[in-house]
């Protein structure tokens, strides 16, 4: 199928289409023409993609990982996994920290704007 076919069928447009390609997420075949021919195994590995992105996981680790998670020969896949989520969870703390750092500053935000408000109705 054509790059819009694709699009409607996996709910992502062209462009992300194009950018998965771009990062080596996905290889679509070719028509003679030279237009991208997206079989149904494409748009599952997007729907995968799509998936683990707006989990939150950078496409570093999508790349790195997913050729191993979706290419169906099971050949050490407990190996896999447990990398996958020791990523995954690297990730995760990462995660959790920024987010700490952000809840304090928008503590001492609220604290400032609490003062400040104080201050003007004196």
């Amino acid at each position: 199928m054509k790059i819009g076919e694709a699009s409607r069928v996996s709910g992502v447009s062209a462009r992300s289409l194009r950018h998965y390609e771009d990062e080596g997420l996905i290889v679509p075949g070719r028509f003679s023409n030279g237009f991208r021919d997206y079989c149904q195994s494409t748009i599952d590995r997007v729907l995968v993609i799509r998936t683990l992105l707006e989990s939150g996981l950078p496409v570093r680790l999508i790349r790195e990982l997913l050729p191993r998670l979706t290419d169906g020969s099971g050949a050490g896949t407990d190996a896999v996994c447990a990398e996958f989520l020791q990523e995954v969870q690297s990730y995760h703390d990462r995660l959790a920290a920024r987010i700490a750092v952000l809840s304090d500053q928008q503590a001492a935000l609220d604290a400032y704007l609490r003062e400040a408000a104080r201050r003007a109705d004196l």
